[in-house]
């Protein structure tokens, strides 16, 4: 009998590529896995209007953790017109199953390591080591969102916020509003995350990053309360910087930072700028951990116009594969699989085609299981 089941979810595009390569190293490592294939992406939307079906919501229930490869995410009309005729006027609204998933499991916090492997001839500079902690639930990927305005809304908003007088002459049908959604827990929560993790692996700094100059209120929130989580930990020191500096220190000295820890979206934003310093989206791996499950995840993108080819960077998935085996337990395996991508990275024998390559996801996922097993 398999130690674990992990719900197997490639998705769409490259997302089967980067999983196939995948399976390649999980199989020399010998992890002690049932794979369990479960529906999720674009094609479930076309043909069922839902990318997250319910029988996957209940694979994931009795599975250990996800493994999952990519996503296609398309506006609000497209969306509509790429479903099949007989589910197209009947009020489906897509909504991305990622997001879907984060909310469904709580999965609260989102891990983005960001390493420059030395041998990378894409990498900014060689002494990058930043881990983004971004908060995984909250914030405008909640999905509050109206439009057109409803007037039970427009009325409370205009009768409780004075700011609301700039658009008095604006229908409700123009207009458009997303709500940004903190909450004490929330903040408090990725900010501990964030602190631990740092004191753990020895890093020196956390970065707190917001806007809390002009967000007031939500920024404001999760300022403050990082702060009162950094009095827990007295050799830990707190940086507070605002997203947009953020993103200008970042370019200037990355080699500055350790540990950042923001809010959804404007995690989201600095977490792929941290990506490309370390030689882009086919390097960055995620974990999206909640109190008992996880799901873990390459962020790139799904690439449709490369499905099938073998094309695209697989070492973002496998270094996925680390995260997962960390957050299992499995730590020397973890250790194992990171050297093994590492030492491929640095003899630069193997090497797709956005490192100046011409190897396949195959290949290169090939080399890192000869690696693993000498």
């Amino acid at each position: 009998m398999a130690k674990y089941k992990v719900a197997w979810m490639p998705g769409d595009g490259v997302g089967n590529d980067v999983m196939e390569a995948a399976k390649i190293v999980l199989d020399a490592l010998k992890f002690n896995a049932e794979y369990i294939p479960a529906d999720i992406g674009w094609e479930f939307w076309r043909t069922e209007a839902n990318p997250l079906p319910d029988r996957t919501v209940n694979i994931l229930r009795n599975s250990d953790c996800a493994l999952f490869g990519a996503i296609t995410s398309k506006p609000k009309e497209e969306a509509e017109n790429e479903l099949i005729p007989e589910l197209r006027g009947k009020g489906h609204v897509y909504s991305s199953p990622i997001v879907g998933l984060r909310q469904k499991f709580n999965l609260h916090t989102n891990l983005r390591p960001c390493r420059a492997y030395p041998g990378n001839p894409l990498n900014y500079r060689d002494n990058i080591d930043l881990v983004v902690f971004r908060e995984n639930t909250e914030c405008l990927y909640a999905g509050v969102e109206f439009h057109p305005v409803p007037e039970v809304v427009r009325q409370v908003l205009d009768v409780n916020h004075p700011k609301m007088k700039k658009f008095a002459n604006v229908d409700s049908v123009d207009m458009a509003i997303s709500l940004r959604i903190f909450t004490r827990n929330g903040c408090r929560s990725i900010a501990r995350q964030a602190f631990e993790y740092a004191k753990k692996h020895g890093y020196k700094t956390v970065t707190v990053v917001e806007k809390p100059n002009v967000i007031r209120e939500t920024s404001g929130l999760m300022v403050r309360e990082t702060r009162k989580i950094a009095t827990e930990y007295p050799g830990i020191e707190l940086w507070e910087t605002n997203i947009d500096a953020m993103c200008m220190w970042l370019i200037k000295n990355p080699q500055d930072y350790g540990v950042l820890v923001s809010s959804n979206m404007f995690g989201d934003i600095i977490s792929d700028l941290c990506a490309q310093l370390v030689g882009g989206l086919g390097f960055a791996s995620s974990g999206n951990i909640g109190d008992n499950f996880a799901v873990f995840e390459p962020t790139h993108g799904s690439a449709p116009k490369y499905a099938g080819q073998y094309k695209v960077n697989p070492m973002a998935m496998l270094l996925t594969c680390k995260l997962m085996f960390d957050w299992l337990g499995e730590l020397a395996m973890g250790a194992k699989l990171e050297k093994a991508v590492a030492t491929v990275i640095k003899e630069g024998k193997v090497r797709t085609y956005d490192m100046g390559g011409r190897n396949t996801s195959l290949e290169v996922a090939e080399e890192v299981a000869c690696k693993v097993t000498m």
